[in-house]
């Protein structure tokens, strides 16, 4: 028996926030039904066979500050799957690596000034226990740091970080923005030394998996490699979505779709939202992934300020996650519109296995296991000053019709947890009656 129009409810993406949304809507005893374009679940947490190892196209972890993601595993069932590790982080500084993010690691380090070292402490120690961003919301972050800090701190430990992931977009970030991300790497520490993070085992493909089960349990419903190609309006009211040629009547669509892509596929919305989804800006992002013979170092995330490399870190995820081989993520952020995103992936597996020799010289060819790089066009919203609201309503003045990525919880960066929590919101926003709409 089908249902009738007002109660069937389209979702538009099957990342972790489309899967909260789907999750949410089923649990309340609706039967939503997912479209993504991908053939798999996920987003950018989806996973994909590495030489026999199923893993995540782009390194993910947890903190222990991730409510929402800790209370979906509990009601899935699957908090016996997840695991918290003791971490390091390093810093390849001067042409050598350098242990980093604690206290004594900052005494220790070679290359700042005793007073240069204390600003920067200082700043990341009231980073952490400030709750209320607001006063940062409109504040630039570059100079908001280089006043804490100071220029020999800002030189040394965040220039590069900031050159080399938003490039032209570098001066012109919220400082609340760039406050969360400390923050959230702050609380994770359990104690003044000591970092804990986690993962799970299967990796996110454990929670994926899971979401999708309990969601296809309750009633609900996949459309994978079907790409909405338009969101039918009319009438100040949605009709239904375009899916490989076919119209799909619905009375209510959730979007959790990139938010450049909105305008294409919404192209009947009212000028001045089209105008203000048109102004957003994102990063893309060329992600390698390395499966090694030995590890790199024994860091899980290794900052880089280094002149023969263009890349802010690597991120060694099994110093996190424990695997047969050593599996390493290195991360090149670029403007989807810099040259450099042009380029062909041999390119950029061929800068990694420099830099990985770099850091780590005993490394030879033969450590080299397997290579791949992914990309991701819209992998990270620039958060200008202000960010918040410049955004279009959740809500847009259209009847049955509610538009979100992850650029709607900041100023806290993308994260699967924030996604879940966000995701949870919007399902019930679209679980009102239309008559209430």
């Amino acid at each position: 028996m089908s249902l009738p129009l007002s109660e069937r409810i389209a979702v538009l993406g099957a990342g972790p926030m489309g899967l909260a949304v789907a999750y949410q809507l089923a649990k309340d005893g609706h039967k939503p039904v997912v479209f993504e374009a991908d053939d798999r679940v996920g987003g950018m947490t989806a996973a994909f066979d590495f030489g026999g190892l199923s893993i995540e196209r782009y390194y993910h972890f947890h903190c222990t500050s991730d409510t929402a993601f800790l209370q979906m595993l509990d009601e899935l069932g699957l908090t016996e799957k997840m695991h918290w590790v003791e971490t390091k982080m390093g810093y390849f500084y001067g042409g050598r690596l350098q242990a980093w993010g604690n206290p004594m690691a900052l005494l220790r380090f070679e290359g700042l000034g005793w007073v240069a070292k204390f600003r920067y402490g200082l700043h990341a120690f009231l980073s952490t226990k400030r709750k209320d961003w607001r006063s940062l919301d409109k504040v630039e972050a570059t100079g908001w740091i280089k006043r804490w800090v100071g220029a020999e701190a800002y030189e040394v430990l965040w220039r590069k970080l900031f050159d080399l992931k938003f490039y032209d977009y570098a001066h012109g970030l919220s400082a609340a923005w760039i406050w969360s991300r400390v923050r959230r790497i702050g609380r994770s520490r359990y104690d003044l030394f000591r970092e804990k993070l986690g993962y799970l085992d299967g990796g996110s493909e454990t929670l994926l998996q899971g979401m999708r089960s309990a969601i296809e349990a309750l009633g609900g419903e996949f459309r994978l490699s079907s790409p909405v190609s338009r969101v039918v309006l009319n009438g100040g009211k949605v009709q239904g979505v375009e899916s490989r040629g076919e119209f799909h009547p619905y009375a209510k669509v959730v979007s959790t779709v990139p938010l450049p892509l909105v305008s294409r596929i919404m192209p009947d919305l009212p000028a001045d939202i089209t105008s203000r989804f048109q102004a957003l800006r994102n990063i893309a992002v060329v992600c390698v992934i390395v499966k090694l013979r030995r590890p790199v170092t024994e860091n899980f995330w290794l900052n880089t300020n280094d002149p023969e490399m263009d890349i802010p870190g690597i991120v060694e995820y099994t110093n996190l996650r424990p695997l047969e081989n050593s599996v390493v993520y290195v991360p090149f952020y670029l403007p989807g519109e810099h040259p450099k995103y042009q380029e062909p992936d041999e390119i950029f597996l061929a800068k990694v296995r420099r830099y990985l020799k770099r850091v780590n010289p005993a490394l030879t060819d033969e450590d080299f296991i397997e290579l791949r790089a992914s990309r991701y066009r819209y992998a990270q919203p620039i958060c200008d000053p202000g960010y918040l609201e410049k955004l279009p309503p959740v809500g847009l003045p259209v009847q049955g019709l509610w538009v979100a990525d992850t650029s709607y919880y900041y100023p806290e960066d993308r994260g699967i947890s924030e996604s879940i929590g966000f995701g949870r919101k919007m399902a019930r926003m679209a679980a009102q009656p239309v008559s209430e709409l």
